[in-house]
C-alpha cells in the first residue's frame, strides 16, 4: 500500500499542472491633456498644409487652382515663413479643441469600459461624438482666429486684417465685432467636430482592434500607422462637406455673417458650383489631414508608451 501510495504522489508530482488564468490587464489612467499635446506637435508638422487647405477652399477669381500652384503662390508673395502663417492661432486651437474632445473621449473609455471587455464601435461612437461636441465649442473662438490668420493673406491688402498673432487677434476681434464673433460658425463647426472626432478617434480605435485582433500585428508603431492612416482617410472624407462650410462662415466679413444664414449659404454654393462644392479641396485635405491623423496617433501612443516607462508599467 505504501508503494502504491508514493508512485502515486510521485505521477502527481510530475502531472502538468493546471494553465492559470493569465493576469487581468491593468487599467492605466493617462493625463487628460495627452491628447493635446500630441495634437500641437503635430499641428506644427502639418501647418503649411493646413493652410493651403484653406486657401483653396476660399480662393478668388485668378487664384491657383491646385495644391502645388497655390503652394507655389503662397511662398512667392509672403517667402517661407508664410506657409505658417496663423501658426499660433492653429497652436491655441489644438491646446483648446483637440485637449478638451480626447481628454473627454479618453476619460470616457476610462470610466466606462475596461481592458478585459473593449467597447463595441457604437460605443465608441457615442463617446466620441459628446467629446467632439464639447470640443468644437471650447476650441471655436481658436478655430476662427486659425482660418483667418490663414487666409488673410489671400485678401486685397485693404481687407486684410492683419492680426498680429491669435491673442491680438481674439482682442480685436471682440473689440470690433463683439464676443459674438468667437462663436461665429459654432454649430457647423461642433458638427464638423462631432463628425471629426467620430471618424478619427473611434474608427481609429475600431482599426487598431483589426490590426492586433485580426491581422496578428503586434502592438508597434507599423499597427499605429496603418491605424491611423485609415482613420486620416474615412476622417476626411466625413467632414469634407461641413468643414467646406465651416470655412466660408468664418471667412465672411461682419456683413456677410449677419445676413447669410447656413441655409442661404447651402443654396447659393449649390446653385454657383453645384454639389461638387462638398468635396472641394478634398485632396489637400486629405494631403493634410492624413498626416495630421497620422502624427497625432504616433506622438499620442509615444506619449502613452513613455508615460508607462516612467511609471514602470
Amino acid at each position: 500500500m505504501s508503494t502504491m501510495a508514493s508512485g502515486a504522489k510521485l505521477e502527481a508530482s510530475h502531472a502538468p499542472k493546471a494553465a492559470t488564468a493569465p493576469a487581468p490587464a491593468k487599467k492605466v489612467h493617462y493625463p487628460f491633456w495627452f491628447g493635446g499635446s500630441a495634437s500641437c506637435f503635430a499641428a506644427a508638422v502639418t501647418h503649411p498644409l493646413d493652410l493651403v487647405k484653406v486657401r483653396l477652399q476660399t480662393r478668388g477669381p485668378g487664384a491657383p487652382s491646385t495644391m502645388v500652384g497655390t503652394f507655389v503662390h503662397v511662398f512667392k508673395n509672403d517667402g517661407f515663413f508664410g506657409l505658417y502663417s496663423g501658426l499660433s492661432a492653429a497652436i491655441l486651437r489644438q491646446l483648446t479643441y483637440s485637449t478638451t474632445r480626447f481628454g473627454i473621449y479618453e476619460e470616457l473609455k476610462a470610466h466606462f469600459t475596461s481592458p478585459d471587455s473593449p467597447p463595441g464601435l457604437f460605443t465608441l461612437i457615442g463617446m466620441a461624438s459628446a467629446s467632439g461636441f464639447i470640443g468644437g465649442m471650447a476650441g471655436n473662438p481658436a478655430d476662427v482666429m486659425n482660418v483667418r490668420m490663414q487666409h488673410d493673406a489671400a485678401l486685397p491688402p485693404a481687407q486684410r486684417r492683419n492680426y498680429r498673432n491669435a491673442i491680438h487677434g481674439l482682442v480685436t476681434m471682440t473689440r470690433t465685432e463683439g464676443p459674438a464673433s468667437l462663436f461665429r460658425g459654432v454649430w457647423p463647426n461642433s458638427t464638423r467636430a462631432v463628425l471629426m472626432t467620430t471618424s478619427q478617434l473611434a474608427s481609429y480605435d475600431t482599426f487598431k482592434r483589426l490590426c492586433l485582433e485580426n491581422l496578428g500585428m503586434s502592438d508597434n508603431m507599423g499597427t499605429h500607422f496603418t491605424a491611423s492612416f485609415m482613420a486620416g482617410f474615412v476622417a476626411t472624407t466625413v467632414c469634407s462637406p461641413v468643414d467646406v462650410i465651416k470655412t466660408r462662415v468664418m471667412t465672411a466679413s461682419p456683413a456677410e455673417g449677419r445676413s447669410q444664414s447656413i441655409v442661404g449659404l447651402l443654396r447659393d454654393i449649390t446653385r454657383k458650383e453645384g454639389f461638387a462644392w462638398a468635396f472641394r479641396g478634398w485632396v489637400p485635405s486629405f494631403i493634410r489631414l492624413g498626416p495630421h491623423t497620422i502624427a497625432t496617433f504616433i506622438f499620442l501612443e509615444e506619449h502613452k508608451k513613455l508615460y508607462r516607462l516612467l511609471k514602470g508599467l
